[in-house]
């Protein structure tokens, strides 16, 4: 009673149903990597109309910047009086 013999069903090493390491390391990356593509298109219907937005904000802050330094000395239109 209560004795368990190894020849009467499945070893050990049949019943571990767990991947390797690496297998599972693998598969949190995968799984990662969708959920984070998922998060980047969730709620947004045009992926690409938001990346040229996204770009053009870009570059108008480039813009902004640039004129900033450059145009520390004043405007460039003046008004004239005589």
């Amino acid at each position: 009673m209560g004795v368990c013999f190894s020849c009467c069903g499945q070893s050990a090493e049949e019943t571990n149903l767990m991947p390797s390491p690496e297998e599972r390391r693998n598969q949190q990356l995968e799984a990662a990597e969708r959920r984070r593509q998922e998060n980047e298109s969730r709620g947004v219907k045009n992926l690409d109309k938001v990346r040229r937005q996204q770009q053009r904000a870009l570059d108008l802050e480039r813009r902004e910047e640039e004129a900033a330094r450059q145009g520390d000395n004043g405007p460039n239109l003046r008004w004239q009086t005589s």
